[in-house]
């Protein structure tokens, strides 16, 4: 039978040595584990997925009781430190004697017979000390530790905006982050999803846009009977809010850029009850293809899916009413969902802009006189959202930023969207139109 802290600890080396992307990684190996007790599978996913949102966190702690001989530990002993630490720090429900012991035999059992001794001393002094967080002149590197994020976003997040709303910012970003789902009108109503909803026991709860809903108890989303049916899909309600203020009617011409997974694309489709034309782009065929299959499972007849280089479109197309450029970026907004995110260092991301800059001068081509386009980050780095689009407005005079009552309701210019006040990712929304 699996052990559920030993498959957890030699996960967590796998996406160390691959640099992979810990929601594949996890998603395979569950495929390959097989776990018995289905409380087990979600105990392993728990402890993987804490280890990386919590992981300088973790180090400093273990770190205080080692010399300095030891610092530099293997992969093995290292990661299971971490996940006995994980379990002794966060964890109120699993005993320190289960944590320290377990993690001693998953030591051995990694071939590292020679560290059990260090490993029992170090969980037993964190067990007696408890969270150690570090007090020093630097407040900077006291967030990064505090939070568990890289001093490169710590530093971005301060500087754009100050101390106080990024500690906020990273607050929200810790423990588990809400599920959103959205109604999907093309094959039910609202009625007949909640219903379904309740009839497999998931909490359901309205927020302030219509058709959007904050789920618990879920268990596999992918597994409940409204999914199959295609009743709902799975989408933040920062996203959501991206595609209500874009405001597609009926017969529009719609352009999503970079469109994969596809998300924006499908709720966009709604709000043209099914009709006109969206074109739904990506870089990549197999996404492109992955955009064809959900629609078809949603039932979405008006997407075309589109494999080409969002910064080439304005060669193919032309005319749009509206065109959605949510572009590729340094992600800050979704830390609390991607945990590789926050460990990013500053040449990850400091290049971006450029790229961005690219996709929206290429795509505002695409926008007819009078149309709209909206342009969108789930970061929160003003050198990827302002200052892209102060560039673009100097570079565009026939564009202007909307007056839409919806959207300067939000904001001074440009809407962002923070996480600790709706819930939702953090988001940033630009909206023009062309005169």
């Amino acid at each position: 039978m699996p052990d559920p802290r030993l498959e957890a600890v030699k996960l967590l080396m796998q996406i160390q040595k691959d640099a992979s992307y810990s929601s594949l990684a996890v998603t395979q190996a569950l495929k390959e584990i097989h776990f018995s007790d289905p409380r087990d599978t979600a105990f392993a996913v728990s402890l993987v997925y804490g280890v990386l949102e919590k992981k300088l966190t973790l180090d400093y702690n273990i770190s205080l009781y080692l010399s300095d001989k030891t610092a530099r530990l293997k992969s093995n002993v290292r990661n299971t430190l971490r996940v006995g630490a994980y379990q002794l720090l966060f964890l109120d429900k699993i005993p320190q004697s289960a944590a320290v012991n377990e993690s001693v035999k998953i030591t051995k059992a990694l071939g590292a017979k020679f560290a059990t001794g260090l490993v029992n001393a170090v969980l037993r002094r964190i067990a007696e000390n408890g969270l150690v967080l570090p007090e020093t002149e630097s407040i900077n590197k006291n967030i990064s530790i505090k939070y568990s994020v890289g001093a490169d976003i710590v530093d971005t997040v301060i500087r754009d905006h100050g101390i106080d709303r990024a500690e906020d910012i990273f607050s929200a970003f810790s423990g588990r982050r809400p599920i959103y789902i959205r109604h999907n009108s093309h094959k039910c109503t609202e009625t007949v999803l909640l219903e379904s909803l309740k009839d497999s026991c998931v909490t359901v709860t309205p927020t302030s846009i219509n058709g959007c809903f904050s789920v618990e108890n879920t268990g596999d989303i992918t597994s409940l009977d409204a999914f199959r049916k295609g009743y709902f899909y799975v989408q933040d309600m920062s996203s959501q809010l991206c595609c209500s203020l874009l405001d597609a009617k009926a017969g529009d011409t719609v352009i999503d850029c970079c469109a994969a997974p596809g998300g924006k694309s499908f709720t966009i489709s709604q709000y043209m009850n099914n009709t006109g034309r969206i074109i739904s782009c990506d870089i990549h065929s197999h996404k492109t293809e992955l955009i064809r299959k959900t629609a078809e499972r949603l039932g979405i007849a008006n997407i075309e899916a589109v494999c080409c280089d969002a910064r080439e479109l304005s060669n193919m197309y032309s005319e749009a009413d509206k065109v959605l450029c949510d572009v590729p970026c340094s992600g800050f907004g979704v830390i609390g969902r991607k945990p590789e995110i926050r460990y990013k260092r500053k040449d990850e991301f400091s290049g971006l802009p450029a790229l961005q800059k690219e996709i929206l001068f290429s795509c505002a081509e695409m926008v007819k006189k009078g149309g709209t386009l909206i342009y969108s980050t789930c970061t929160l780095n003003k050198n990827e959202n302002e200052a892209v689009c102060e560039e673009f407005l100097n570079a565009f005079s026939d564009f202007r930023i909307s007056d839409d009552d919806a959207y300067r309701s939000c904001t001074d210019r440009f809407l962002t969207v923070f996480p600790e006040k709706n819930g939702g990712d953090g988001f940033f929304i630009a909206k023009f139109i062309r005169g």
